[in-house]
């Protein structure tokens, strides 16, 4: 069976996605099973699942994933990445998820495991860029690839040009649909598709936007992305009067930021919710009611 997320993303009508981090305890794992019930009934185009940072909830991502399939009727795309494994490892991997009903893989070369900031250094006998994972996803199966894409430029990319010349590899390897970086101004993401296009790459590229709620993200968001925080942003939500104030610029902000990216042709949006999916579909009610 082929993956529909490919197909939904051409089709022209908006998708709306949903990301999900791997429990790190029981206790985490109620409180995801509560966000995805609760963006159940608005049937999002996917949910996916990541990796934990350097693979570390490799396991639960797996079992998580597994769970999604039988005990719901989403469809559900498995994040994959190079760290911590060989690239024998990788293919059981691969064929573990197709064997679940899994037909949607996002391939990640990943953080290095001592952090974003730490030198890549591939596993020994794994892979070490993204390209190849797609390459290996593909040998293995029918599979929809999903890559990553960075308007605001990967951290370790030295300039534009390179970014744009590691999306293309990756395309040329068969990637089928990219999801971005969150990033805070649709200039950014027009000037990426269009560099993407211009570089011979055509597949759809889905914006990620991260809902600022709450003030500590403002010195959180800028470690996960390798940019700086927006400062008019800052200053809003620093002068905001309470939590709920900061709760609501954040979801005005980001729903704005998505309308404009649909207005602009975007496919659809992906929206990250760190496990806290109410903010989140706020933004999608919102562009949709």
């Amino acid at each position: 069976m082929t993956s529909p997320v490919p197909a939904l993303l051409a089709a022209g009508t908006p998708t709306f996605s949903y990301e999900f981090l791997p429990p790190r305890t029981d206790e985490d794992e109620a409180v995801l099973w509560r966000a995805i019930r609760d963006v159940e009934p608005l049937r999002p185009a996917f949910v996916d699942i990541t990796y934990g940072a350097g693979g570390s909830r490799r396991d639960r991502t797996l079992r998580t994933v597994e769970r999604v399939v039988v005990e719901t009727d989403l469809t559900v795309v498995a994040h994959l990445t190079c760290v911590g494994a060989t690239e024998a490892e990788l293919r059981a991997i691969v064929r573990r998820l197709g064997d679940a009903g899994v037909r949607a893989i996002l391939a990640l070369r990943g953080d290095p495991e001592g952090g974003p900031d730490a030198e890549w250094r591939p596993t020994p006998g794994g892979l070490d860029r993204a390209e190849d994972l797609v390459r290996l996803v593909k040998e293995e199966g029918d599979f929809a690839v999903g890559v990553a894409a960075y308007p605001q430029r990967h951290r370790e990319s030295a300039d534009d040009d390179a970014g744009i010349k590691f999306f293309a590899a990756k395309c040329a390897a068969g990637a089928d649909f990219a999801i971005t970086q969150f990033f805070y101004d649709a200039c950014d993401y027009a000037r990426f598709v269009a560099a993407a296009r211009a570089a011979g790459c055509d597949v759809p590229v889905l914006p990620g936007i991260m809902p600022v709620t709450s003030a500590r993200q403002i010195e959180r968001f800028p470690q996960l992305s390798g940019h700086p925080f927006p400062g008019e942003l800052a200053a809003r939500i620093r002068a905001a009067a309470d939590p709920a104030a900061v709760r609501e610029i954040g979801v005005e902000v980001a729903s704005g930021l998505a309308r404009a990216l649909l207005d602009a042709g975007a496919p659809g949006i992906h929206l990250y919710t760190l496990n806290r999916s109410t903010a989140a579909r706020e933004i999608h009610l919102r562009l949709t009611s």
